[in-house]
This record gives structure tokens, C-alpha cells and sequence, in this order.
């Protein structure tokens, strides 16, 4: 059909048709990479410019298969983790050793990185539906609805969606579920490991809640060294390990068990925590994203 089109109009449409090759969620790839170039190059300042992004391990991105692996971190911000990571992915791939230096390794963008995030929230305003054509796999939360709390069932579409998004790349996932610190892991993450098997890499940040609003969109403050350390992948045992030992070993991974509130001095765990209660404002602290599957079956 293309073909005859073409010959009617007197060129071959064919010449065309990369521009229109979309991903398994039907986002047209070419304005996915317009997005994440744009985008890209206006948020590159905040992490090599305004702050400083200290990055350590970023060489084992390169040695990551192309699809079926699931990154999982602590949160700080709704956007701006998520972000950062673009960023820091991309530039590994394109040979940068723990720098995003020259953002021209955003120029051909690796495409099938995904986040996982809740559908209200990308639904929230005009740049979050933008960032959300970037990558989300926007689900359902199953404990809360707005500023309420909930119980309801997790939608089978969303488990799928993130196997569908694994089948095909890279999901970044922060399965706290909410940017205040220390709190438990949904148990989610774990059935989402034991079902597809992904490569887990667990990713430690910091800095970023000293340094952007809690959504992420603007420079609270300046001159902030940023951190983000990349680990080498666990090793799970997929059919024998139970949910709790791989939410426990997660927890651990990025930093987030309880016993690491032991080690913290008390004047900078209370710096820490009232720097979080001042960034309480607009929006609740639970109103952003997870892999929210706790307590469920499938």
C-alpha cells in the first residue's frame, strides 16, 4: 500500500517509514528521541553545571544485555532521578567514564529505557505527560488514589505492561514508592523479579532532594555535589530465593534497610529529615511512583 501511495505521488513513501516505527506501547520512536534530546539538552545544566553529578560505576551500564534488566533505587525526586539516569545511561553507552561531558552522547539516544510510574501522576500536568512519552509505564497504585489511601486490586495490565517493557529493555523502577527515606520496599519489585528474571542493578543517589523541589523541575539550590553509584548486579536465586529475602537484599543493595539509620550521626539524620518535612508542600509525599504490587498474587 505504501508502495502504490508512494508511485501516485510520484516518490517512494518507503524513505518515510523510520520516522513512524514505534515501540510495543505504539510511541512513535522518532518523537521519542526528539523528547528525550530535547529534554536532554535543557536539564544537562543542572547536573554539570548549576550542581555537580558525581557518578561511580557507570562502566557496568555497557556491560548490560540490551533488554530485560531492572534498575532499582531510592528516590529523592518525582523527575529528576529519573533524569539524571537517562542521562547517565546514555552517556556510558556512548563511552564516557563517570562523566555526562559533551551532551552529544544524547544525540542517538538508547530508546528502550523505561521508568515505572503512577498514572495520576503523569497525568498531572503537561511536562509529566511529555516526560511520560519519554518512558513510563504509568500503573495504577494499589494503595492510594489521590490523597486517599486505598485497597484495591492490582491490574493484571499493569504486571504485563512491565514484562512487555523488560521483554523489550531497560525498566528503572523505585520501589519505596515515595521520595521519604527509609521506608519499606513494596513487595511488588520482588514478584516482578521471580516472574521475569530481569538483571537487577541496584543504583544509590543523593543530593538531589538538597537540590531540586520535590517534583524535580526546579533548582532549589546550587553548588550541591550530586551523587549517583551504580552497583554490579545481584545475584538472585529466581526460583528458590522467597520475596521477603529479595525485598531484604534490595533494601540493603540501595542503601535503605533500617540498620542504616544505626550508622547516620543524629544531627544529620535530623538535618535530613527536617530539610524533607519543609519540601511538604502542594502535594502529598506518597503522590508519585512505585512498582506498587504489594501483597499479591498472579
Amino acid at each position: 500500500m505504501v508502495r502504490i501511495l508512494g508511485s501516485f505521488l510520484g516518490f517512494n513513501l518507503m524513505i518515510f517509514m523510520p520516522l513512524f516505527k514505534r515501540n510495543p506501547f505504539g510511541h512513535i520512536l522518532f518523537l521519542k528521541r526528539l523528547i528525550i534530546i530535547v529534554a536532554g539538552i535543557i536539564t544537562h545544566s543542572r547536573y554539570k553545571q548549576f550542581n555537580t553529578l558525581k557518578i561511580e560505576g557507570s562502566q557496568l551500564i555497557r556491560d548490560l544485555p540490551n533488554e530485560n534488566v531492572l534498575f532499582v533505587s531510592n528516590h529523592q525526586t518525582y523527575f529528576a532521578d529519573v533524569v539524571a539516569m537517562f542521562h547517565v545511561f546514555n552517556a556510558s553507552l556512548k563511552g564516557r567514564e563517570d562523566s555526562i561531558k559533551k551532551v552529544s552522547y544524547l544525540f542517538k539516544p538508547k530508546l528502550n529505557i523505561y521508568y515505572i510510574a503512577a498514572k495520576e501522576t503523569m497525568k498531572g500536568s503537561l511536562i509529566a505527560k511529555i516526560l511520560a512519552y519519554a518512558g513510563s509505564i504509568s500503573i495504577e497504585r494499589t494503595w492510594r488514589a489521590g490523597d486517599k489511601d486505598i485497597n484495591r486490586q492490582v491490574k493484571i495490565s499493569d504486571i504485563s505492561n512491565i514484562g512487555r517493557a523488560l521483554n523489550d529493555g531497560w525498566v528503572i523502577t523505585f520501589p519505596q514508592g515515595t521520595t521519604r527515606p527509609w521506608k519499606p520496599l513494596r513487595k511488588g519489585t520482588a514478584h516482578i523479579i521471580k516472574t521475569y528474571k530481569p538483571v537487577v542493578v541496584p543504583i544509590v543517589i543523593d543530593g538531589f532532594r538538597r537540590s531540586f523541589d520535590r517534583k524535580g523541575l526546579y533548582i532549589k539550590k546550587k553548588g550541591i555535589l550530586q551523587s549517583m553509584i551504580i552497583k554490579e548486579p545481584l545475584v538472585i536465586d529466581y526460583e528458590n530465593e522467597h520475596v521477603d529475602q529479595i525485598i531484604e537484599r534490595i533494601e540493603y543493595a540501595i542503601e535503605q534497610h533500617p540498620s542504616f539509620l544505626k550508622v547516620i550521626p543524629e544531627e544529620e539524620l535530623a538535618a535530613y529529615m527536617a530539610d524533607h518535612k519543609m519540601r511538604r508542600f502542594r502535594v502529598d509525599d506518597d503522590d508519585h511512583e512505585t512498582d506498587d504490587h504489594e501483597d499479591h498474587t498472579y
